[in-house]
Formats: C-alpha cells, structure tokens, sequence
C-alpha cells in the first residue's frame, strides 16, 4: 500500500491532482490507484507497449514470444524487418549473426542504416535498436561471417526459431541443415533482389516453388542432403536485369567503410533492390515465426 505523503515523496513535483501517479526510484515505473494500492505497468490492469498484440492473441501468447529465443543470422535488407516484427511482437530473446558494417548503399533498404550508422556493426547498431523498443530484451550478437567451419558456436540448443536471412547458398545450406539436425524450426528467405513487386511474395515448402533462381538451387542441394521440407518466403517474379553503369558499379565505384570484411568488390553480381520488397520479406517472415510460436504450429 502506498500512503499519499509516501507517492508524494517518490516524486514531490508530482501536482496534488496527479499524486496517484508514482514512480519506483529502483527503475521501474508502477502507478497507484485512487485507494492508493501500487500497480507494475504490466499489471492486469494496465496497458503496456504490447497491449494493442495482446488483444489479438491473448496474455499467454505474449508470455511465450517473451520467453522464446529467435535466432536471426544476416541482419540485412530482409533480416533487420524481421528483427523489427520480432521485437515490436514482443519476443524476448534474440540472437543477431552478421559480420558486416553499414554502409552508404544499404541506406536504401536496411532499416538499421541511416547517415549516423555508416561504419558501424550491423549487429551492434540492430541490438541497440531492439533495446531501444524493449529494454527488457536479451540480445546475444556475433560479429562474424557464416560459415560451416565457423558455425558451431552460433548455435545452441534453446533456439526456439532460427531465420535465414543469409545470402550465400553455402551458407544458408548449412544453417538448414544444422537446424533440421536440433530439431529447431526454420524459414529461409529466398531472392529478394531484382524485384519491384512485394505482392508476389508467399510462403511455401521449398519444394512447391517456382521461377525463384535461388529456390531452384537450394530445391537441388536440399534433396542431395536429404531434406525433404523448409518453410521458405519466395516470390514467382521473373528476375530484372540490372541496369549496371559506371554510377551504379560497385566494382569501380565501391564505398565499403573501413573495416568490412567481405567489400562488394570481390562479389561476382550485385543484385539491385528498392525498399518496399526485402522489407516484406522480412515482416512475412517476422509473421510466420510469431505464429509458429504463439498457436503451437512447429
């Protein structure tokens, strides 16, 4: 119980008609009632900043993306929109893999990057992001390229949902399989470069696709493996070809900030992209992994 003169103390500049509103000087914010009884912001009778997802899928259902830790390797075009579903829908634990910084021509895409974050780790500038919405969030991040020889220490067994944002078939293969391996669910995006239409995007098994020149190549390298499902985000879009001049070039023009490990110069094709596409992707992802958790389907 808190006394009238007690809240007046928590915070004397408080006016008189507004003493029934409190704070907790160890962190955290609560309220009193008019009786004066203490009430935590996420109290049964308070609103919170996932109130509004509440109403769609109920207190349980928030309790379990809380508690549910979400893997997202390659923080990207398509990788930070999943982020940002992911924690916007309350999940409470994340896992970011990413080796690369920002840089000036992901500003077009990449929620992360803004003039203020050319430079910086992708995964360090998405953690403080998602810390930014949920300070109560656990965020474990590796500044490191996905490799099979390197990947074993990005993986632990309390992963409820891993995401592949990656865009190397070497690597996205591999993740695939060491998920499939643990018995921990996965959806793998497939190409979101050169396209313009977000509303061709749909989810399906990796084996009901079609057109996607990525999902044609992971099709035929999962059945080698033995695979014989992953959920994937995919689109029936033809490919563009990308208008490439001197002004567009990568390999004449690169501007990689210092420090990157894997500049675009070394890379045979740079696909062209526009914001509304990959950032579809990611939320349809972000979509499918919050469903999952919440109604029990994996």
């Amino acid at each position: 119980m808190f006394a009238r003169n007690a809240v007046k103390r928590l915070n004397p500049a408080f006016p008189a008609s507004k003493r029934w509103w409190a704070v907790d000087w160890s962190g955290e914010f609560c309220y009193t009632n008019k009786t004066h009884r203490r009430m935590d912001v996420k109290g049964d009778n308070m609103l919170h900043e996932f109130s509004r997802t509440e109403l769609l899928i109920g207190a349980e259902g928030l309790q379990k993306l809380a508690q549910s830790k979400v893997a997202v390797f390659g923080i990207g075009g398509v990788g930070t929109f999943v982020v940002e579903g992911l924690v916007r829908s309350g999940v409470g634990k994340f896992v970011l893999v990413d080796d690369d910084c920002i840089c000036l021509t992901n500003i077009n895409r990449q929620l992360h990057a803004t003039r203020k974050t050319i430079g910086k780790p992708k995964v360090e500038v998405m953690r403080d992001r998602i810390l930014e919405i949920n300070p109560k969030a656990e965020v474990t991040i590796f500044q490191e390229f996905y490799l099979p020889e390197t990947a074993e220490r990005m993986f632990a067994d309390d992963y409820n949902y891993i995401v592949d944002a990656i865009d190397t078939v070497t690597g996205k293969l591999d993740l695939v399989i060491r998920a499939k391996a643990r018995n921990i669910p996965v959806i793998s995006s497939m190409g979101a470069g050169n396209k313009l239409d977000p509303t061709r995007f749909e989810v399906a098994d990796i084996f009901k696709t079609s057109v996607c020149p990525l999902a044609k190549v992971m099709r035929q390298e999962l059945r080698k493996r033995g695979i014989t499902a992953l959920k994937v985000v995919y689109s029936k879009e033809e490919p563009l070809t990308p208008i490439e001049t001197e002004s567009t070039s990568c390999n004449i023009g690169c501007v990689c900030p210092q420090g990157t490990t894997r500049k675009c110069t070394t890379r045979r094709h740079i696909p062209g992209s526009i914001a509304f596409v990959p950032s579809v992707v990611g939320l349809i992802i972000a979509g499918e992994v919050v469903k999952d958790i919440v109604f029990g389907r994996v």
